[in-house]
């Protein structure tokens, strides 16, 4: 297939504008450019493509057969992960290679296009009022929910909704952080729906008592206990916090930290560790050359 077909030259403005178009529906993607090409190759050094949530290339061209698949692979790895990554494609070997004997190296750079994250405030008080302001800071989108709110106390939530436990105009899904502040009002039945809905993060704002009763309530109800180990209960790192606002840190470092793949201990290094460490060039994050990675539908 000759990949200067008019079917794999693309406009650049195209490409940008349906990158626009997954973003305006908050949809993720991935975007992957060929950044450097040693020797023979089907796709050209500036070649781009663009690959749907799916795995599927709706939009360019990085080469065809086995890695066109390792483009696509590694794009929903990506997106999964949230990290760009740096692949080479190995393309010297026409038996053991990628499935193009084109003689040639091609390094592939992808990188993940996500929606915002979400933070979903349950309840008002100082720790929520925060929270909020911290979450805007780390650039979520925040919904704050309770019949008390007020655009004064919440100035940077993006959403607000006064309608005392209606959670049906949120969408609970794999980038929605939850914490619960209600001062145990509807706690367990926020819980049953953030759970339900696979939230990234859910966190309740309570006292070890507090917490250990609510969770009972929820194994009582028979709720699987793989799903209420996934609850956060008291929420937050332990910082010692003494106030309001110092909960609402303890409980965004936490949620930093998971975002992030974090461990939250110390990294504070010795002298001894430090030395004998040397800069490590920049290479690839990985070098594909066989055509091993999984079918991508």
């Amino acid at each position: 297939m000759n990949p200067r077909s008019p079917r794999h030259i693309i406009n650049v403005m195209d490409f940008y504008s349906k990158a626009a178009e997954f973003a305006s529906l908050r949809q993720p993607f991935a975007t992957a450019t060929v950044v450097r090409v040693e020797g023979s190759s089907s796709a050209r050094r500036g070649s781009k493509a663009l690959i749907d949530f799916a795995g599927k290339i709706v939009l360019g061209w990085v080469g065809g057969g086995c890695a066109e698949s390792a483009v696509r692979s590694e794009a929903l790895n990506c997106i999964r992960s949230g990290q760009p990554t740096l692949i080479t494609l190995d393309m010297q070997d026409e038996v053991l290679g990628v499935g193009m004997p084109c003689g040639g190296i091609m390094d592939v750079y992808i990188e993940p296009v996500l929606p915002q994250p979400e933070l979903v405030i349950a309840g008002h008080g100082r720790i929520a009022e925060t929270l909020a302001g911290l979450g805007h800071l780390m650039n979520f989108s925040v919904t704050v929910h309770d019949p008390q709110a007020d655009r004064v106390s919440f100035p940077h939530a993006e959403r607000m909704i006064d309608k005392d436990f209606d959670v049906t105009q949120i969408a609970f899904g794999p980038r929605t952080y939850v914490v619960i502040a209600t001062l145990h009002k509807n706690d367990h039945l926020w819980l049953q729906r953030a759970l339900e809905g696979e939230a990234a993060y859910v966190a309740l704002v309570a006292s070890a008592h507090r917490s250990r009763l609510v969770l009972d309530y929820l194994l009582a109800e028979g709720m699987p206990p793989e799903k209420v180990e996934r609850v956060w209960a008291p929420a937050g790192l332990d910082l010692a916090p003494a106030t309001p606002e110092e909960i609402a840190l303890s409980i965004m470092s936490q949620i930093v930290a998971l975002r992030r793949g974090g461990t939250a201990a110390p990294r504070k290094e010795t002298v001894h560790a430090a030395e004998g460490q040397h800069t490590r060039s920049a290479t690839s994050d990985k070098v594909i050359r066989q055509c091993d990675v999984g079918k991508t539908e």
